[in-house]
């Protein structure tokens, strides 16, 4: 049984990659500071898959609190390296809080990495990395442009960071490029649950049908698009955190081509802003109350990702689409407890 490290565990994508582990005969440890997470949801995943989770309160920018995860757990052979501060538009306000938490805690997990001889390394990189791509849709040999916002600058410096590494050791590193993840657990028990102000497009819809928000508002329709509004590519967090798992196999059973590797993980069909309203209110059958409002610093026009590499390599294919990840999404805002 290969023993996995976690970061960001009990966050959104990193809960749900936990379960996808666990269920797949994988022994996990996991670390979380729980700043913009609940230890509930480690709860959750331990309650249904009936599976331990071994779960640290630790701040990966404290280094030698860091060290000591490791320290008791020589035997991890695996990172999937989920945590980070993630808000577009919070990044733009601050900064220098996304610079320091990011990137520094990045370097203490590849540190550690590297001194307990650690054999694979999953990156949680971001389609932010392309910046305001010329041609769509974008693929590993996109060549990146400038960052939209300092949390894509976070990303595209960890992967030189990465890039820049993996010439020393035996570490083997994947980026995993995805887009936007959406949906929940298919169970109802698990989904995405921030402590602050959740800003991600699915729950503010589901939250707003819930009378939680008194509106949702779409920012800006006047983008050259097809109605105007923002293009993304929605992918559904099981998927992702399968395609976390395959990546990581392919790893450990030597498949990998060379030490770093990069791959694209979207549907590959873009959806507007608009039209995934829609999406919600045909599942649900719930009228959205929604407002247009003025563009939002930071955000992009559109993106959407050719992840045919990931199909060859990985074999990985989404199973869910834009109308799966809405009715997910809104049966755990429905039956949520945290």
């Amino acid at each position: 049984m290969h023993k996995i490290l976690v970061t960001g565990g009990a966050g959104y994508i990193g809960s749900h990659t936990i379960v996808d582990l666990l269920e797949k005969g994988f022994e996990v440890v996991s670390i979380d500071n729980h700043i913009n997470s609940f230890p509930a949801s480690i709860d959750a995943v331990q309650d249904f898959t009936g599976k331990k989770v071994h779960h640290y309160e630790v701040d990966l920018c404290d280094m030698n609190a860091t060290e000591k995860v490791f320290q008791s757990h020589s035997d991890i052979v695996g990172i999937i390296h989920f945590a980070a501060l993630k808000a577009v538009g919070e990044s733009v306000e601050q900064p220098m809080l996304y610079f320091n938490n990011n990137i520094k805690s990045q370097l203490n997990v590849l540190h550690c990495a590297y001194k307990y001889n650690v054999k694979a390394f999953i990156f949680s990189s971001s389609c932010t990395v392309y910046g305001t791509a010329e041609e769509l849709p974008v693929s590993e040999t996109t060549p990146m442009q400038e960052a939209e916002s300092p949390y894509g600058r976070t990303k595209q410096i960890g992967e030189k960071i990465l890039k820049d590494s993996h010439q020393s050791g035996n570490l083997n590193i994947v980026s995993l490029r995805y887009f936007n993840p959406a949906g929940a657990h298919i169970s109802g028990k698990l989904g995405e649950s921030p402590k602050v102000v959740a800003m991600n497009l699915v729950p503010v819809i589901t939250e707003t049908a819930r009378g939680k928000r008194q509106k949702c508002f779409v920012y800006g329709d006047d983008y050259n698009t097809r109605d105007g509004s923002c293009i993304r590519d929605y992918v559904h967090v099981m998927d992702l955190a399968d395609a976390h798992e395959k990546a990581l196999s392919h790893v450990l059973e030597g498949k990998n081509e060379s030490k770093y590797e990069i791959f694209n993980l979207g549907i590959g069909k873009g959806v507007s802003v608009l039209e995934a309203i829609k999406a919600f209110e045909r599942t649900s059958g719930i009228k959205l109350n929604y407002e247009i409002g003025p563009r939002r610093l930071g955000d992009i026009v559109a993106i959407y990702a050719d992840s045919s590499k990931a199909h060859k390599l990985l074999n990985w294919r989404p199973q869910y689409n834009i109308e799966d990840i809405m009715s997910t999404a809104w049966k755990w805002e429905i039956e949520r407890t945290y």
